[in-house]
């Protein structure tokens, strides 16, 4: 028998692990997203994972297994489906049959007041989705101007025209978004399901991915001071106003600076934009078609999101071209910093040379002194040693003295040559 990967069923079962709720038509959905306020991708999961569990218990509902990331069971007469991603955890409750009032907040109730408020982190984002059958395009119409706003009401026929759905993005008095569904007849119950699905999806990652959007405007301030500082440094650098050292040192502190804001906000700026493209690939795949002239998902993400995450990448394209910027102006800043430091060690090199020819002319000339200074003692002691032998031969002291001198001088000179000579093949060795 061949042996398994440990986690070749883990990763084969990954790929269903979140089917499709199969929903029947006339019936309601109430979905809740959660997210910590801050460093909720590296929050504690277990967290999640307990608020889950004192739902289940309320209900008296079975536990997941220990580590579940997703989870569907029943709390009393509804269903319940669980996930927990990335960031955020959603809960979608399925709720058979309609109300008369529609999109009416007490279905929200589901959630108890005192569970909500244990949640592990705060509401992104809530929506009430009401799901029926439909045949009158009319009916449909008029339902759709009493429920949403017109102005910013999209409305699509979908899935080749077994649904039509529609929502207006808006905040509605209780707080929750407003989603609706009018499914064909005969459509197939995971159908339904998979639409519902892509609405919670679409509202979930547009909401998820407008925290970038936000984090950009706060930014964008901070970056137009420091684009300003980097081009006031560069000028100073070609201009040579400033000393290149200190021009240097406030370039090294904008890099450094830029640094930091493009490692404080890679995370959020790479989430926006796989966010933003879950929500153009969710909306993609319902292939919608315009229904009663109205504009359709695509088109309202086009006028009212895609500019939004358009200032995000321009955004993250500004920060990545400024922080390339200085690190090219630091380069040639530094190539001038060691072009001028390598001047100034030639200059230092040639003053030294010229210290050493002169020590070498002040050191001829202390030679030459001290062969007077050593002729002239060595002279009076040859004096010394001889004057008893010029008294013999009849020869002055003074006559003496000076038959002696210009021997003595020689040798000494000769001494002192050779003594030099010697010290300088010595040193050539040592530096061979």
């Amino acid at each position: 028998m061949i042996n398994d990967h440990p986690l070749r069923y883990k990763l084969a079962n990954e790929l269903h692990a979140r089917p499709f709720p199969s929903l029947k038509a006339p019936c309601r959905a109430v979905f809740l997203a959660i997210k910590q306020p801050t460093n909720a991708s590296s929050r504690d999961r277990s967290g999640d994972l307990t608020h889950l569990l004192d739902l289940l218990d309320r209900y008296g509902t079975a536990h997941p297994q220990p580590g579940a990331t997703h989870f569907s069971g029943q709390i009393g007469q509804h269903s319940l489906k669980w996930e927990q991603h990335t960031e955020f955890v959603t809960y979608t409750v399925f709720l058979a049959g309609v109300g008369d009032k529609p999109f009416d907040p007490s279905d929200f109730s589901v959630f108890p007041e005192d569970w909500l408020s244990k949640a592990p982190g705060v509401r992104m984002t809530s929506a009430l989705i009401r799901v029926t059958e439909q045949t009158d395009d009319a009916a449909i119409g008029q339902s759709l101007e009493d429920w949403f706003v017109p102005e910013s009401l999209a409305v699509s026929s979908v899935l080749d025209g077994d649904a039509i759905v529609g929502g207006d993005f808006r905040i509605d008095p209780a707080g929750h978004q407003r989603f609706c569904v009018f499914a064909r007849p005969g459509v197939g119950e995971r159908r339904i399901g998979r639409v519902v699905q892509r609405l919670c999806e679409i509202e979930t990652y547009k909401t998820m991915s407008m925290l970038g959007f936000t984090r950009v405007r706060e930014l964008s301030p901070r970056m137009g001071q420091i684009e300003s500082e980097l081009t006031g440094l560069m000028e100073a650098m070609t201009s040579g106003s400033d000393a290149a050292e200190e021009t240097l040192k406030a370039l090294l502190s904008v890099s450094a600076e830029l640094e930091t804001l493009a490692a404080q906000t890679s995370f959020r700026l790479g989430a926006t934009g796989a966010y933003r493209a879950i929500v153009n690939q969710r909306i993609e795949v319902l292939r919608e078609a315009r229904f009663q002239g109205r504009q359709t998902f695509h088109e309202f993400m086009m006028r009212r999101y895609d500019p939004a995450m358009r200032t995000v990448n321009s955004a993250e394209e500004r920060l990545e071209t400024m922080t390339a910027r200085a690190v090219r102006a630091g380069d040639l800043l530094r190539t001038r910093v060691e072009v001028e430091r390598s001047a100034q060690n030639q200059k230092v090199l040639e003053s030294m040379d010229k210290r050493a020819d002169l020590q070498l002319k002040l050191q001829k000339t202390v030679e030459g002194l001290s062969v007077v200074a050593i002729s002239y003692y060595a002279v009076s002691l040859a004096s010394y040693a001889l004057y008893p032998v010029a008294s013999a031969m009849g020869y002055s002291k003074g006559l003496l003295t000076a038959l002696v001198t210009l021997p003595v001088v020689l040798i000494v000179w000769l001494m002192i040559r050779r003594i030099h000579h010697a010290m300088e093949k010595g040193s050539g060795r040592e530096l061979h």
